[in-house]
């Protein structure tokens, strides 16, 4: 291995490898980064606080995101999507939710909704699913979770019933995001209850179909401006050219699009955490206590270190992350990496934050107390903390080629 200097980064070389590794970003990246940091800026902080307190489904500002083209990212090019890499949309990931998390997702929700169509998705159904996303801000969500099946995947419920050139579906999904405001999701539901996990299959379905009920909005402690809901579907018909793969193949399409999609969930913590941080050091320089900022005080200056220190950890495991899956390469031990330790630094330093802030960080006008309660919520979904720990395990333990 050599260590090549020059005017940019420092760049690590394996010998006899073709592409070495570089910690710089190009220009269209930096581009890239800024216009998401500017638009978090100023079309999405101005509206937080407000649509957090009254749990606010952020539609103009999802329309705005749309318009810009800080939507879809990854929709390939052969359909008239921007095509982006995984790592791009990383840094435009960190950038919303450092605008607030909560719209961030609303935004960036799609590129789970999407995912199972565009890795599981004829080119037939790609066109017709995923292109209209890009004509205007049309929503899609992700139907895995239900009310007894969380991380237990094999315990789904729903079911789908083949008659003739149909699949009626029966079940309920919970903790839907967007699904109050989504044209189609995809769902998850069993076609061979007796094979579990692997009976499971995957299907878009629309939301206007006659027996897709949404049954309520779910009221969060945190990210209280993406819409969270509960839906049900009653004998809902979907014609069969709505599966995506093969029957059987739900789980491994569900999956795969974790693998895909938890490092951007990841970002979003490394969002968070920097905003908090942010905040946190520019709190410390400026409050005075015993005649000095406390900034100067060890018990605070401490704190402030280990959230930097922690924080460009998780950025670097998510750039590692996407990085592998740009490269083509199985991402799974990565993705469960960053998710794992993002969600739970972005809980660490949103807490230290609020320490920092002592009394005033507990007000809620003050920033940290809602980056806070946002925080907690990286730790739950598309997977807890305490399940990417199993997977790491698996993944030491049963690793595979």
């Amino acid at each position: 291995m050599s260590i090549e200097q020059s005017e940019g980064p420092v760049t690590i070389v394996e010998q006899g490898a073709a592409q070495g590794v570089s910690f710089g970003l190009t220009d269209e990246q930096k581009a890239l980064r800024e216009l998401a940091r500017t638009f978090a800026e100023k079309e999405i902080r101005p509206k937080a606080a407000e649509y957090d307190e009254h749990s606010t489904h952020p539609a103009d500002v999802v329309a705005k995101a749309h318009e810009v083209g800080l939507m879809n990212l990854h929709v390939p090019e052969s359909l008239g999507g921007p095509g982006l890499s995984s790592f791009d949309g990383m840094l435009v990931g960190e950038e919303l939710n450092w605008g607030c998390s909560g719209i961030g997702t609303s935004i960036g929700a799609n590129a789970l909704g999407a995912g199972p169509v565009l890795v599981a998705g004829t080119e037939e159904q790609q066109a017709r699913w995923l292109a209209p996303l890009l004509e205007e801000p049309i929503l899609c969500s992700f139907g895995l979770s239900e009310p007894d099946a969380g991380s237990d995947v094999s315990a789904i419920q729903t079911t789908a019933v083949r008659h003739g050139d149909e699949y009626v579906i029966n079940g309920s999904k919970m903790f839907i995001t967007n699904a109050g405001h989504a044209e189609w999701l995809v769902v998850f539901a069993s076609t061979d209850r007796s094979k579990a996990h692997r009976g499971l299959s995957a299907f878009v379905v629309p939301t206007d179909l006659d027996g897709v009920v949404v049954e309520r909005h779910l009221d969060k402690m945190g990210q209280r401006s993406t819409d969270t809901s509960a839906i049900a579907f009653g004998d809902v018909r979907v014609p069969a050219s709505n599966r995506l793969g093969a029957e059987g193949e739900g789980f491994k399409i569900a999956m795969k699009t974790l693998d895909l999609t938890r490092p951007g969930t990841a970002a979003g913590a490394v969002g968070v955490a920097q905003a908090a941080y942010e905040y946190a050091v520019s709190y410390a320089r400026e409050r005075v206590q015993f005649g000095q900022p406390i900034a100067l005080n060890q018990g605070v200056s401490f704190l402030v270190a280990d959230m930097a220190t922690e924080i460009d950890a998780s950025r670097l495991l998510v750039w590692q992350a996407s990085w592998l899956i740009d490269q083509g390469q199985r991402a799974t031990l990565q993705s469960s990496f960053a998710k794992r330790f993002a969600a739970d630094t972005a809980m660490k330093v949103t807490t230290d934050a609020v320490q920092i802030y002592g009394g005033y960080g507990y007000m809620k006008e003050y920033p940290v107390e809602k980056l806070m309660r946002d925080a907690k919520l990286f730790q739950i979904y598309e997977g807890t903390s305490q399940i990417q720990r199993l997977v790491i395990a698996k993944e030491i333990f049963l690793p595979r080629d």
